[in-house]
């Protein structure tokens, strides 16, 4: 595991007003938002790996982008995206084994084939686990998301070197990470509906997880997360 990352003082958001950093100057930059799920998977890879001073952070306001991140960054206008090498690449899960391949620091995937394996059966999953609870909201998630958590402890079953979904803290867990723990607060509060009661692996995961600085340095306000939740799924302003 990596040693305890440093705390850094976080730049503010870019907007509209913003003039661009110097693009493609050799500078390594990650395109982020504080509360996208998708930008804290690979922004926990970063602080895993050590590479604060390496990539600089440059966040981008949602509600109000400049138009010279599309037009000039990122054509797809959304984030994670990564300006590398004179390159700028984006999606999230590409985005964690692009840094895992290109720079130094922990590896986030161990070297058991085995191991391996299973980390590409539980990112294809990935999808249809944050849809299926996504879509239970609409009903009653204490039943229709049932089945993702439970997957879910099944597959911590899978190996006992630790508390982790490949025994040890890799990549699979910066994937699932931003998303369950949403998920958590939200069901928590809207439905009192507690994922980790009668699943010791998820609630020993999320302990285990809660220790690990490069993933605590990224946590976005938990009352922002369920107000927006609130908003975009019960439609309360």
């Amino acid at each position: 595991m990596s040693a305890a990352c440093k705390k850094e003082a976080l730049p503010p958001s870019l907007d509209s007003t913003s003039e661009p950093p110097p693009l493609f100057d050799g500078t390594t930059r990650l395109y982020i938002s504080y509360a996208c799920p998708f930008v804290q998977r690979v922004w926990i890879a970063r602080n895993y790996k050590g590479l604060q001073d390496e990539i600089k952070l440059v966040p981008i306001d949602l509600g109000n982008r400049p138009n010279w991140y599309k037009e000039k960054v990122y054509p797809a206008n959304k984030v994670p995206s990564l300006e590398h090498n004179n390159k700028v690449i984006g999606e999230s899960l590409d985005l964690l084994k692009y840094l895992d391949r290109n720079f130094e620091g922990p590896a986030l995937l161990p070297n058991d084939p085995a191991k391996q394996q299973f980390a590409e059966e539980l990112l294809s999953y990935t999808d249809i686990f944050n849809r299926t609870v996504s879509t239970s909201f609409k009903g009653d998630p204490t039943k229709q998301a049932a089945s993702a958590f439970d997957y879910l402890e099944t597959a911590l079953h899978k190996f006992d070197d630790g508390p982790f979904f490949l025994g040890q803290f890799s990549l699979v867990d910066m994937a699932y990470i931003p998303f369950i723990e949403r998920f958590q607060l939200f069901l928590q509060d809207v439905w009192k509906y507690d994922i980790t009661a009668g699943r010791p692996k998820l609630a020993a995961w999320f302990e285990g997880i809660n220790k690990i600085d490069a993933y605590t340095q990224t946590k976005y306000d938990p009352k922002e997360i369920i107000n927006s939740y609130k908003k975009r799924f019960l439609g309360q302003q």
